[in-house]
């Protein structure tokens, strides 16, 4: 595992290094990024990235046709199927090992959770 200095510049703090790694994997898998990002401790050994307006103009018919389940089915495979580039950036910012990924969408809202579960010593973790 990469040291957490790496991943963030200078003047970036690890939660906003997760929080634009967050947005590239976004924009990479699914052709748009999101256009508001934040991450967040939550408590001592868990990390949330909470990612609003992501949804393609197609996945946005999806939602007027009522495709729910589909589209969230679609979604949480392609989420799942990128597990590890999404635990790399919050492995290599928090120098902690994420023991579980949890993903979920709210397809009307087009709001997006990746929740992680750290490894190790709460000790470990940088300031927010």
């Amino acid at each position: 595992m990469a040291p957490p200095d790496t991943l963030t510049a200078p003047h970036e703090s690890p939660l906003q290094a997760i929080s634009n790694a967050m947005a590239q994997i976004y924009k990479t898998q699914f052709g748009r990024g999101p256009t508001k990002v934040k991450t967040y401790f939550a408590g001592p050994d868990a990390v949330v990235c909470v990612l609003e307006d992501t949804q393609t103009p197609a996945e946005k018919r999806l939602v007027e046709m009522g495709e729910h389940q589909r589209l969230r089915d679609v979604r949480l495979f392609f989420q799942y199927a990128t597990e590890d580039d999404m635990r790399a950036p919050v492995e290599q910012a928090t120098g902690r090992r994420v023991r579980a990924f949890i993903s979920g969408i709210d397809v009307r809202a087009d709001a997006s959770v990746e929740l992680f579960l750290l490894d190790g010593a709460a000790e470990a973790a940088p300031p927010a």
